[in-house]
């Protein structure tokens, strides 16, 4: 009986081993289909030829890329924007969720913030307000426009406060019987033995900044200011790359398919080198930052 339970759950678990093994590989093949265009012919894609493997492999479409100031410039933007952003992330959402994470003595007013923070999240005012404020603010135009509208992450916030709650008490008590005050007892307790639900929200983080593309087109009239992202919806819409001087000839030989397919596959790269230094700790942070106690 017990033999039988055994040899059953074996192939239970290679039956879901399987299936998400498929899932896995299915989820690529976008991502193979997006290079393989990227380094395929002109006619092999105008064609509808190409699949998971180029067709005329040539590197034309990343040469014209290394010339193009426009991508690299709004390359750099995003880059900036993770920067910026992610690092105004991670320390409000720290400073947020530390206070909020504390008892009701300590902290008499958490249940009010608490329900600001939740309210603020749930209930979006719309796009015309939330425009007329960053414009209020002078921030048309601006890198600032991308990074102070989202500044304190509530999502985040919540996920770093349960994780705080579940860190033991007897941690915290034993610091403050030894004199610790509340700076070193976040920053010698409370964050060292974070560090899963800190990647997690760093994370979620650069995730967001780096793929963002909506508010840089409502809150940029240049096209010069435009994040990596808006750059490129633009130029899917367009369906046609920009030409650039001394470059005609080259451009001859492409396809705005390719160009673009090439364009999305080098937007790709920060976040596929990024994800694997961070993933150790995604799904501990995860589940245990949305789990209250």
């Amino acid at each position: 009986m017990f033999s039988a339970r055994t040899r059953s759950d074996r192939i239970v678990d290679w039956l879901i081993t399987a299936f998400l093994l498929v899932v896995g590989v299915s989820t690529l093949l976008p991502l193979v289909n997006t290079l393989a265009i990227s380094l395929s012919d002109k006619a092999a894609v105008s064609g509808g030829m190409v699949g998971l493997f180029p067709v005329g492999f040539n590197l034309n479409s990343y040469g014209y890329i290394l010339n193009d100031e426009k991508f690299w410039r709004a390359f750099g933007i995003s880059v900036l924007r993770v920067v910026l952003g992610g690092g105004l992330n991670f320390v409000l959402a720290i400073f947020t969720a530390f206070p909020l994470s504390r008892a009701t003595k300590a902290f008499p007013a958490r249940d009010l913030f608490m329900w600001l923070f939740v309210f603020g999240m749930i209930l979006n005012v719309g796009i015309v307000p939330w425009y007329l404020t960053i414009s209020g603010y002078k921030l048309i135009d601006n890198i600032w426009a991308l990074v102070l509208p989202g500044a304190v992450p509530i999502w985040s916030v919540i996920i770093l406060m349960n994780f705080f709650r579940s860190i033991p008490k007897e941690l915290d008590e034993a610091a403050r019987i030894d004199g610790a005050n509340p700076w070193q007892l976040l920053w010698n307790i409370y964050l060292p033995t974070s560090l899963p639900a800190l990647a997690t929200i760093t994370l979620f983080s650069i995730v967001g900044h780096w793929n963002s593309f909506f508010d840089g087109l409502i809150l940029m009239n240049d096209p010069i200011n435009y994040p990596l992202q808006t750059y490129i919806q633009q130029l899917v819409i367009a369906d046609r790359p920009a030409l650039h001087g001394g470059q005609a000839q080259m451009l001859a030989q492409l396809s705005g398919n390719t160009l673009n397919a090439a364009k999305l596959f080098v937007a790709m790269i920060p976040i596929l080198l990024v994800y694997p230094l961070l993933q150790r700790y995604f799904v501990r942070g995860i589940m245990l930052g949305a789990v209250k106690e």
